[in-house]
């Protein structure tokens, strides 16, 4: 009966992804049509809308709501271009140094908001008709700004990084928060890297001339925004309040900052509620049926069965995640990150957990693994985001997209085969 669960499972997610139904509901009635090859169709429904109802349950989960509104009124509240200008003003008199710039702007811009979608939205929007003023060729633009603005994934404070310690059953959200730091500026150097081998090619013009003074005028500008790095983690890795605690102080910051900057006004607030709102909808959707399906799994015994499988293919526990990684690597392509978190986490954290390898390493792994495929067609949400603000075409874009996910490719490699890259700062802080 399990392999019968399996077949219904995947043929019906995968048919109801083809016919165009949303993610959200394709987990949801797939996990419904896999109960009911054991239990009758009613009992099936109510335990999938019970699951639902108990995966959003959780108080960490609370915390994503509150960053989504933090990463909002960052968007609207002049905090990305004090980011951008600060960013424009280390990389100075660089050649193709709006690349540079977009590069350190997306990391720092993801290091406060968390996301992706709004780091290439923002970064992309400002940055984007200034590249091209400068004879920058738009689809190189288009994927820098898409492959660096996947950093903030990363880099916490991350939203993802919240549901990856729902879904292992409570890794520790402060050790992972600290672990994704070095791995997100790695990213960024080998995109830099990347865009200079493209800056060398193109004969891009240099930056402007930044003086001492002028260097120093954006960062202080720029440094209540960045305090506020130090304040969420500082204050999550001290033990001084949880992530969810940390969270809402994100936002009382971002509104008091948003103020003082005279970017946002009272009457600009329920329009950031509202689409934050809409955000979290979308996002909560995708956790409760992601949960249902992961339920539905266990019920039938699939992960345990996939995880003896794999540990049956070798006994080296690197060959495991390198089969993983190519496993998550296609999935990425056709499953939106929370989902793909939700579920697969489940599945194998019990294989590479019997093989000695640490849980925090493998989030990491896991997470910059699947965010190659938020810049992937045919899901690829920042991609979408990327190409818009660009205003240009998936097409036009894929050929220069494919060095930069090259080179993440090496990163998440490299992350891969040498964990103490990851566990070091944990380690260093005792967590």
């Amino acid at each position: 009966m399990e392999y019968i669960s399996v077949i219904v499972l995947v043929v019906s997610f995968l048919l109801l992804m083809v016919i165009g139904v949303p993610v959200a509901w394709s987990l949801g009635l797939s996990s419904f049509l896999t109960l009911t090859v054991t239990i009758a169709s009613i009992p099936s429904a109510t335990t999938i809308a019970q699951r639902m109802g108990t995966g959003l349950d959780s108080f960490a989960l609370l915390a994503i709501p509150f960053f989504i509104l933090a990463g909002e009124i960052m968007n609207k509240g002049g905090i990305a271009n004090r980011l951008i200008d600060l960013a424009k003003a280390i990389t100075g008199r660089l050649p193709g140094g709006l690349l540079y710039v977009n590069v350190i702007a997306a990391m720092l811009f993801g290091a406060i908001a968390g996301s992706a979608v709004a780091a290439a939205s923002a970064i992309g929007g400002i940055l984007g008709p200034r590249m091209e003023k400068e004879g920058y060729p738009r689809e190189l633009g288009a994927s820098v700004n898409i492959t660096s603005s996947t950093t903030g994934l990363i880099i916490p404070p991350s939203n993802v990084l919240i549901v990856y310690s729902l879904a292992s059953g409570g890794v520790s959200i402060a050790a992972l928060f600290v672990a994704g730091y070095i791995p997100g500026l790695l990213i960024g150097l080998l995109l830099m890297f990347t865009a200079a081998i493209f800056i060398k090619k193109k004969k891009l013009p240099p930056g402007e001339l930044t003086s001492m003074k002028e260097l120093l005028s954006k960062f202080l500008d720029a440094f209540p925004s960045l305090l506020l790095l130090v304040v969420v983690i500082g204050g999550i890795v001290i033990g001084v309040f949880t992530a969810t605690e940390a969270s809402a102080i994100a936002v009382v910051y971002c509104v008091g900052l948003s103020f003082i900057y005279r970017e946002i006004k009272l009457k600009d607030l329920p329009g950031i509620l509202l689409k934050s709102s809409e955000t979290t909808a979308v996002v909560m959707l995708l956790i409760a049926t992601s949960m249902s399906m992961s339920w539905a799994m266990s019920s039938e015994d699939i992960p345990q069965s996939i995880s003896s499988t794999l540990l049956s293919l070798s006994d080296n526990k690197f060959v495991i995640l390198i089969i993983i990684n190519l496993i998550l690597l296609f999935v990425g392509v056709f499953m939106d990150m929370t989902p793909a978190v939700l579920i697969f986490t489940p599945i194998f954290l019990p294989a590479v957990v019997a093989m000695g390898i640490d849980p925090v390493h493998f989030g990491i792994m896991m997470v910059l693994n699947l965010c190659i495929g938020v810049c992937t067609p045919p899901v690829g949400s920042v991609l979408f985001v990327g190409v818009g603000v660009a205003k240009t075409s998936i097409a036009k874009v894929f050929l220069p997209l494919l060095p930069f996910f090259f080179a993440m490719i090496i990163g998440l490699m490299i992350i891969t085969l040498w964990p103490q890259l990851t566990l070091w700062l944990p380690s260093l802080f005792g967590l």
